[in-house]
């Protein structure tokens, strides 16, 4: 009895020895996860924080990411085409750099960044149409107190055209100093019509000067004049012969005809979408035609005197000035052809300005810039604003302010080679005319000799629901006698 409670004492200590040591590997475990754990945590949250500033530093670097909407660009205009591309993706940008030219129907547009930063998408494809209010671009800006989001909101087209200053018409940069805008605003100058001579288009002080004199008539200094003018070419070289310099002349390039031997179908856009619209509108317009001839003799001689003149002041003399003077001054005879009608020609408005349009041949096509307000200008300031929209035409520049706002226009098909034309009008107008190329034709003088006169067929229409053919027939007989005699425009210039 004894040997059996001995043995069961033994079993039973072992068990409890084994109980006991499972219990303290249990324990022992349990303190070495307590004693591990924690250092683990604090490690882990080391890491947390040392990941998030990390992160907090790199979005103060490199700033939000903004989309850069295209804003409204004033005359109706809800879409345009992406020309081209001056950045692409990972591009770095300052405020003022170009971004991309955009077309509408009325005039191109180069959109200029207003954030420092890099290109992070571009949303269009060159040709493809990019739409008002929608973004162009995606800008990681730079960090700063200065970033400010751009907001979901399509700017008035008052703020487009005078206050916005990251977006202009091609050509008529916005940039200016406070100082230069105050003496804008002092004198009721609008930014957007004045075109910078500074650097990147930077509008000066001078440009504000020469705009304000140009609008006043007033006489502008000859040193500022200088300031602002290009210099005069350089004279040829007396000694040069004739044949060397007609030599050293490459003839024009004459383009290759380029058959692709299938059929190509292409969208209309831009200015070309815009003269569908307008030719519609002029051809449901009755026109009526008149034709004549001008002997320019005498102006021929007068515009050899005056052309060096006008050369060392760095303005190339053409004819066309002289062609728009007498039209103003006819005009103000014959207010009628100033004029324009509403839609369904109930109401007839009388234009105050003479708005005198050009027919341009460019490279995006058909193009009419106009001279405003030629009943105040000299036939020099004619000559000087003609060179400067002429050098937009060529580089494609030509912008809203430029093509709008037309009262009357005039048409030099002379220029290709045209004698005669019938010029369509382009409405709201009411008048338009066609000058063909200046042609030496026999003639007879006052003595009944034969002479060579320099002879120029114009062709007018005129909107016949408002312009009978004698009012149209004097206003031609006027305008040619102004030109046939051109001392006799002295007596009427102002």
């Amino acid at each position: 009895m004894a040997a059996v409670t001995r043995g069961s004492f033994a079993v039973l200590r072992r068990l409890l020895t084994q109980q006991y040591r499972r219990r303290c590997f249990r324990l022992q475990s349990v303190r070495c996860d307590r004693t591990v754990q924690p250092l683990a945590f604090r490690w882990d949250r080391n890491i947390q924080m040392l990941s998030s500033r990390t992160l907090h530093i790199a979005s103060v670097s490199r700033g939000p990411i903004v989309q850069f909407k295209l804003s409204d660009i004033g005359e109706g205009i809800m879409e345009v085409t992406v020309k081209e591309w001056y950045v692409k993706e990972g591009d770095k940008v300052s405020q003022f750099d170009s971004i991309c030219e955009v077309q509408s129907d009325k005039a191109s547009v180069t959109i200029t960044s207003r954030y420092d930063g890099v290109i992070k998408r571009l949303y269009y494809d060159v040709d493809a149409t990019a739409l008002v209010g929608k973004p162009l671009v995606d800008i990681e800006t730079e960090a700063g107190p200065a970033v400010i989001p751009e907001e979901d909101v399509v700017e008035t087209p008052a703020m487009a055209r005078e206050e916005h200053t990251h977006q202009e018409i091609k050509g008529l940069k916005t940039q200016a100093t406070p100082a230069v805008r105050r003496l804008a605003i002092e004198n009721n100058i609008k930014l957007s019509e004045v075109v910078g001579t500074g650097r990147d288009g930077r509008i000066l002080k001078e440009d504000i000067l020469n705009f304000l004199a140009k609008q006043t008539g007033a006489i502008i200094p000859p040193t500022l004049f200088q300031e602002i003018q290009t210099p005069p070419p350089a004279p040829a070289t007396a000694a040069r012969p004739a044949s060397t310099a007609a030599a050293a002349k490459p003839p024009p390039a004459t383009p290759r005809p380029v058959f692709t031997g299938k059929d190509v179908t292409e969208p209309l856009k831009g200015f070309h979408k815009a003269m569908v619209r307008t030719m519609t509108a002029a051809l449901k317009i009755p026109h009526f035609g008149y034709c004549d001839e001008v002997d320019l003799s005498r102006l021929v001689s007068l515009r050899s005197e005056l052309r060096s003149i006008a050369e060392a002041r760095g303005v190339k003399l053409s004819y066309m000035p002289f062609f728009i003077k007498a039209a103003s001054l006819g005009l103000l005879h014959f207010p009628v052809l100033n004029a324009s009608v509403d839609e369904g020609c109930q109401n007839i408005t009388y234009k105050a300005s003479h708005n005198i349009g050009l027919a341009m041949d460019t490279l995006q096509g058909l193009l009419v810039p106009n001279v405003k307000n030629v009943q105040l200008l000299s036939v020099f300031d004619i000559a000087q604003e003609l060179n400067r929209l002429q050098a937009l035409g060529v580089a494609g520049q030509l912008g809203t302010s430029e093509l709008s706002g037309g009262t009357f226009t005039l048409s030099n098909i002379g220029s290709i080679g045209g004698t005669y034309a019938k010029p369509v009008i382009l409405p709201p107008e009411v008048a338009i005319g066609a000058l063909g190329k200046i042609q030496v034709l026999p003639r007879f003088d006052a003595s009944g000799s034969v002479v060579p006169a320099h002879i120029m067929k114009v062709s007018w229409s005129a909107d016949h629901r408002i312009i009978d053919g004698a009012t149209m027939c004097r206003f031609s007989n006027l305008w040619r006698e102004y030109l046939e005699n051109p001392a006799s425009m002295l007596l009427d210039l102002k």
